[in-house]
């Protein structure tokens, strides 16, 4: 999976958290429960995101190589 998808996948899971949280605040229970279960997928899917946003930065960047006139 790359860095992107991943970063989609929270995104999508952050919208949902946030509409969700909205209708906890007037007291649906299912709403509740959607969120509960969302903090866990966002709990593995943030992993994730940690383990590939590391390795990108760990990348060594090519250098451009000079050009001789």
């Amino acid at each position: 999976m790359s860095l992107s998808d991943t970063m989609g996948k929270l995104e999508n899971i952050l919208t949902g958290l946030a509409k969700d949280l909205s209708k906890v605040s007037r007291g649906n229970k299912a709403a509740a429960q959607r969120v509960r279960v969302g903090t866990l997928r966002l709990e593995k899917v943030g992993k994730q995101f940690r383990k590939e946003s590391v390795a990108v930065a760990r990348k060594p960047k090519k250098k451009a190589k000079k050009r001789k006139r």
